[in-house]
């Protein structure tokens, strides 16, 4: 592969215009290209068809489409499919397809690594190798999709950008690859059916609010307090609750889109009735509904998910109090497929 190419992909339409004119093409020619990209999910300009056999030789002797591949597959015993994907460089991210009788989601990774150091994942414990392209991240949606079409006959319904890296520290892919998942140019999904993860980065959830994002928005908490939070969150000491408050009330002033609480239940660190409390207040501050999520303990770190008891208690203590709960039990737990579990080791 001769990697001096120019992914056609990084191209905004106005560019391709430009090019195509330059090269004595007409200008419709751009919208084709761009359906054939993000519409078809065209892997070679010899898909093309509807191009003259010189223009396609002409884009593939100036560009490169960097799609990614599927490396390997892993199955979960309860159905969830784990992909290690390669990309052009030869960087490993995870992918996962979660079935449900009700839904398919795909969990989609938005960097190589990461830079949070989040104590309780493991992909906190590697480095960050770089962001993906907005191209990269459309590739791992179209590759869950088609394998959800394939072993379940079904389409894919949601997607979550929950895998691999801090999406808002990759603010201009994400919000590219969500406008071609979404666009009728593209994909056509419902942004209603799209929910960025993030672990807290308040001035970048006060930008999604001045973009008017119509995706919805998870805050990866884990703590409603900041000196538990700062204990496994090195980024609350940036972006103290006080700071996530205020900047998530913005978004959501903003937009209208009512924000979803992430919540894992560690033995003995953030399971008790008094956390419940510090939940339920931050709940109060903030128009939030609450997932509370089983914890899948990983090598690096000395954590365990709390009691059966306890956290129906903990569930039990915020339903009683009006917050909007639900237990997400882990899929894919078997082949480390599940919530904090991706690391691909290279």
């Amino acid at each position: 592969m001769n990697s001096i190419k120019t992914d056609i992909r990084k191209l905004s339409p106005d560019q391709l215009k430009s090019w195509l004119a330059a090269h004595k093409e007409p200008g419709f020619r751009a919208k084709q290209i761009h359906e054939w990209l993000w519409k078809k999910s065209a892997r070679s300009f010899a898909e093309m068809t509807n191009l003259s056999l010189p223009l396609r030789e002409l884009l593939d002797e100036n560009f490169a489409i960097y799609a990614l591949t599927t490396d390997k597959q892993q199955h979960s015993n309860d159905g969830t499919v784990k992909s290690a994907f390669r990309l052009h460089d030869a960087h490993l991210v995870e992918g996962v397809l979660i079935p449900a009788t009700d839904r398919m989601t795909a969990c989609v990774s938005s960097q190589v690594g990461c830079s949070l150091t989040c104590t309780f994942c493991a992909t906190g414990y590697m480095d960050r190798k770089r962001n993906l392209e907005a191209g990269e991240i459309y590739d791992q949606v179209v590759e869950i999709a088609r394998q959800a079409t394939a072993k379940f006959q079904a389409p894919l319904t949601n997607i979550v950008y929950m895998g691999m890296g801090e999406p808002l520290l990759n603010y201009a892919n994400v919000l590219q690859s969500i406008e071609h998942i979404t666009s009728p140019q593209g994909l056509g999904m419902s942004p209603k059916r799209i929910t960025v993860s993030t672990a807290g980065i308040a001035k970048m959830i006060k930008k999604l609010g001045d973009d008017e994002v119509r995706f919805r928005l998870a805050l990866s908490l884990h703590a409603a307090n900041d000196e538990k939070r700062n204990r496994i969150m090195p980024i609350n000491e940036s972006n103290s609750l006080d700071n996530l408050a205020e900047a998530l009330n913005y978004f959501y002033q903003k937009t209208g889109n009512r924000i979803t609480f992430e919540y894992i239940v560690f033995n003995n660190f953030n399971d008790s009735l008094q956390d419940a409390k510090e939940l339920w207040e931050f709940t109060k501050r903030v128009p939030a509904r609450v997932n509370i999520i089983e914890y899948n303990p990983i090598a690096e770190a000395d954590f365990r998910n709390t009691e059966a008891d306890k956290l129906d208690k903990f569930a039990a203590y915020l339903e009683d109090r009006g917050v909007t709960v639900s237990v997400r039990r882990s899929r894919g737990k078997d082949i480390d497929a599940a919530c904090g579990q991706l690391a691909n080791k290279e």
